[in-house]
């Protein structure tokens, strides 16, 4: 293939992504609106990427698709799940995703330096969307380790912030339990807030 052939073949494909971006938005946007997402939407969303094969090499569209998979792997899609998927879709039909990149402890209250976790007796809370799995995977892990996991209390030892997150992260569903943490430390509670990549360090 001539070089200005493979110009107009890249430049075309160029186009093509972008305009399936963009529809992927629309319906991103069209299935979040009414503020939750259920089962029938998620197949739909997951019919609408498998359809979309050539998407594949867009990291975003890739981690979108395989966090679907995920959520359907058992063949439901509960209420957990669908809300963590809900936060992924506000922030990238908003196009404010910042996907793979992790946030920089400038604008996130981690703890620095980071601490050495320990995992048994300990009580773990996870917050946002993760690169190694769906909470529950996440959750599985501290358990096989001894540690216990739940909901965001003073008996918490460590917040873990999923790697996936925007830049507006104090004004998502997640923001408010990582503002909760970080004032439950300035209040002189022992709590430890950690990056994912911190977390999946010491497994």
């Amino acid at each position: 293939m001539a070089a200005t052939d493979e110009f107009y073949s890249a430049a075309g494909n160029d186009r093509l992504s972008s305009r399936q971006i963009d529809e992927l938005i629309g319906i991103a946007r069209g299935v979040a609106a009414d503020g939750g997402l259920n089962q029938s939407e998620v197949e739909f969303l997951q019919k609408w990427l498998a359809a979309s094969a050539d998407l594949s090499d867009q990291p975003i569209i890739r981690v979108l698709y395989d966090r679907i998979n995920a959520v359907l792997s058992d063949g439901i899609a509960d209420e957990d799940e669908c809300r963590d998927l809900l936060t992924t879709l506000n922030a990238f039909s908003s196009r404010d995703f910042e996907l793979g990149e992790l946030l920089k402890a400038t604008t996130l209250p981690l703890c620095d330096p980071a601490p050495t976790l320990m995992f048994d007796g300990r009580s773990y809370c996870f917050t946002g969307t993760f690169n190694f799995g769906q909470r529950k995977a996440c959750e599985a892990a501290v358990g096989e380790r001894g540690g216990r996991c739940g909901s965001l209390t003073q008996k918490t030892n460590v917040l873990v912030i999923g790697l996936y997150a925007t830049e507006s992260w104090k004004h998502s569903s997640f923001g408010n339990k990582i503002l909760k943490a970080a004032e439950m430390r300035s209040q002189g509670i022992p709590i430890a807030i950690v990056s994912e990549q911190h977390w999946a360090g010491h497994l």
